[in-house]
């Protein structure tokens, strides 16, 4: 199963095949039609998908005690970065993985194991529960467009979870690794306006917006604003991660544009970053002028992608989690990451939510690979934290 799903595209805001896909298991399973929900998440994001969140929710089943304790969610997010387009996921031998590694066939491609492998243990899972006598009551969820800000689950319609009071999400890593906490990401976009001119002919004339963006760059880089950062007791990290724009080398560019971040789980902190990025600029912009006295100018447009979070060391999900690990001979370590993951909309939402890994390996580049074993622990883990664990 989880062969077939990292075979299949889909990238962030093109998440219909796969959706379908798990669609389709659930209903080849006896699962009717309309216990399968889909929201509306991907009609609200800034950037409009083909599909939104799916959601399975089934009551509790057996003993009394056991229909009434309280619900847990198990989730996975189902798109995949660009770079996994066309991936063929192959099975292999290797040296450190007792039951081989997958990697793509395609050395072009990823694998799409992030978040493939987790969306096929949320799968894995819903399909033997179906199989059971006795279960608490449970819901399966599962994401789309987490991987370009984290988009579906902050436009979630999290009634349909039924208020679960434990919460799983299975995304990167090892299974034994417990993310209990995650920084905080602010996303902009900087418009840099300069003035055109020739640039054979009257170079003098024009005002270069590559130049003032290379300027502002520089400031930070050489300030410590750039990349990772640590100021006293503060840190973070920025970064300009694309920039934009010129139509020809014979022409001074008047305008290019960057998307840029920073992420640092204090969330004044993170703001200082963004003014510090802000000030850069205009300054560039307003030392960088021609012979007539033009300068350039820059606008700012960016919002917060998500917030920070951390469980507490008494968290039902955390405990139940190690709890988990524990019994499939693990040793849990609990982690707190500098990436953006689902739960760092779950939690503020009212959801506090542990994420584990699946095996998953270099995610989002070429040598994207699947531990096979880990990817085995991962589905028994899950199956512990649906049926027993944290009882």
């Amino acid at each position: 199963m989880v062969m077939e799903m990292m075979a299949i595209p889909g990238i962030s805001c093109e998440e219909g095949r796969i959706a379908e896909y798990v669609r389709k298991q659930l209903r080849g399973a006896g699962v009717p039609a309309e216990a399968i929900k889909m929201d509306r998440a991907h009609q609200k994001t800034p950037t409009t998908g083909d599909v939104g969140n799916l959601v399975l929710k089934l009551p509790g089943r057996g003993a009394p005690a056991v229909r009434r304790a309280p619900r847990r969610v198990l989730m996975a997010h189902l798109d995949t970065v660009p770079i996994c387009v066309g991936s063929r996921p192959v099975w292999k031998q290797g040296p450190g993985f007792a039951e081989g590694y997958v990697e793509s066939a395609s050395p072009q491609t990823g694998l799409g194991a992030d978040d493939r492998a987790g969306a096929a243990v949320v799968l894995d899972t819903a399909l033997a529960t179906l199989r059971r006598e006795e279960h608490p009551p449970l819901t399966f969820f599962w994401t789309v467009q987490e991987e370009i800000g984290i988009q579906g689950v902050r436009q979630a319609s999290l009634g349909l979870l039924g208020r679960p009071r434990l919460a799983f999400n299975f995304d990167g890593g090892s299974p034994c690794k417990l993310t209990r906490g995650a920084t905080g990401g602010y996303r902009l976009t900087i418009d840099v306006h300069g003035v055109a001119a020739h640039a054979g002919g009257a170079p003098e004339f024009g005002v270069s917006a590559i130049a003032i963006a290379s300027l502002a760059i520089a400031e930070l880089q050489q300030n410590g604003w750039h990349g990772a950062i640590r100021k006293g007791r503060q840190q973070g990290t920025s970064n300009v991660g694309t920039i934009e724009g010129g139509a020809a080398t014979n022409v001074v560019t008047d305008h290019v544009r960057l998307r840029a971040e920073a992420r640092s789980p204090d969330s004044k902190f993170r703001q200082r970053i963004v003014t510090q990025i802000e000030k850069a600029f205009a300054r560039a912009a307003a030392t960088t002028k021609n012979v007539a006295g033009q300068s350039g100018r820059v606008s700012f447009e960016g919002g917060l992608d998500y917030e920070s979070f951390y469980l507490e060391d008494d968290d039902p999900s955390l405990l139940a989690a190690e709890e988990a690990v524990r019994r499939v001979g693990g040793q849990p370590l609990r982690f707190f990451s500098n990436g953006g993951l689902d739960a760092n909309w779950m939690t503020p939402r009212g959801i506090p939510t542990v994420t584990l890994g699946c095996g998953q390996l270099y995610q989002h580049t070429t040598e994207e690979r699947l531990d096979v074993a880990r990817f085995h622990e991962a589905c028994q883990i899950a199956r512990l934290l649906a049926w027993e664990a944290g009882t």
